[in-house]
C-alpha cells in the first residue's frame, strides 16, 4: 500500500474510533496531549504519525493500538470519488451510474445536510443562513467519511467556496470536476423543466457565467477535470470509472 494511502487508512480508523466514542476533536486531542491541528491532520492522512503519538491516540480513544495500525499492506486502497460542479453539471445522474459501475454506495452531500438539519435546503437557508449550512455541510462530510471507505459523493456546487471543507474533501477523496459551459448548464436546467432561473431574474444567465468564472480556479484543483458538453451520461460515467480503477491499481 502506498504511504499516503496507508496514512489515509489510519486516519479513517481514527475518525471512526472517535465517532464511536462520541468525542470531539478537541476532547480527543486533549486526552492524547496533542494539538487539535495535529489530530485534524492525522485524521486527514496528512500527518506522518509516530508510534508514540499513535499509541497516545489509542489510549485516548480506548481502543487497542492494533486496531489502528494492523493493516493488510496488500489490500486494495479505498476508493472514494467526489463529483464537483454547479447545478446542471450532471453530478447526480453521472454519480448514480458511476456508483453502479464501481459497485459502491452513492449519496448527495446536500441530502445528508437536509437529514442532519431536519428540513430542506430552502428552509435551512431561510431560517439559519449560509453559515449554519456550511457547518452542517462539514459535519455531514465528516460523518460520511467515517462510514464509507468507498463510495461516490455528489457535492453541493458551492462547497469549493468553503476552503476548509474543500481541503478536507481533496485530502480524503479523488475529486472530479464535471465541467461545462454556461450555455450547456443553462440548457440542461431548462430541459429538466425548471424555469426558476429565469423567473424574476433577467440577468440570471449572466450571473451563471459570473459564478462559473469565480469558481473556475477552485474547481480546477480537482484530480480530474472532465468536460461534459455534448457527452452522454453513460460515456462520462465510463470515463470516470476507467480513470478511477486505473488510479486505484497504480496506488
Amino acid at each position: 500500500m502506498r504511504a499516503e494511502l496507508l496514512l489515509h487508512e489510519v486516519g479513517r480508523r481514527l475518525r471512526a474510533a472517535r465517532a464511536a466514542r462520541g468525542l470531539s476533536m478537541t476532547e480527543t486531542a486533549s486526552k492524547a496531549d496533542l494539538s487539535t491541528r495535529y489530530l485534524r491532520m492525522a485524521e486527514g492522512g496528512q500527518a506522518n504519525l509516530s508510534l508514540l503519538k499513535l499509541a497516545a491516540l489509542a489510549r485516548a480513544l480506548r481502543v487497542p493500538l492494533r486496531e489502528l495500525c494492523d493493516l493488510d499492506l496488500s489490500q486494495a486502497p479505498t476508493l472514494r470519488l467526489a463529483l464537483l460542479g454547479v447545478r446542471g453539471a450532471g453530478k447526480s445522474s453521472v454519480g448514480r451510474l458511476l456508483a453502479q459501475h464501481l459497485e459502491v454506495p452513492f449519496v448527495e452531500l446536500d441530502q445528508l445536510v437536509e437529514e442532519r438539519a431536519g428540513t430542506n435546503l430552502a428552509q435551512l437557508f431561510a431560517l439559519h443562513g449560509e453559515r449554519f449550512y456550511r457547518q452542517l455541510q462539514a459535519e455531514s462530510l465528516e460523518h460520511w467519511l467515517t462510514q464509507h471507505g468507498s463510495g461516490v459523493l455528489a457535492t453541493g456546487g458551492s462547497l469549493v467556496e468553503d476552503l476548509a471543507t474543500y481541503d478536507r474533501l481533496r485530502a480524503t477523496c479523488r475529486t472530479v470536476w464535471l465541467s461545462a459551459s454556461a450555455d450547456t448548464l443553462w440548457q440542461r436546467v431548462v430541459d429538466q423543466g425548471d424555469l426558476r432561473p429565469m423567473r424574476d431574474h433577467p440577468r440570471a444567465r449572466a450571473e451563471l457565467q459570473a459564478l462559473l468564472d469565480a469558481r473556475r480556479e477552485r474547481y480546477g484543483l480537482a484530480d480530474l477535470v472532465l468536460p461534459t458538453d455534448n457527452v452522454s451520461v453513460q460515456a462520462l460515467a465510463g470515463t470516470i470509472n476507467s480513470w478511477a480503477l486505473s488510479e486505484q491499481s497504480s496506488a
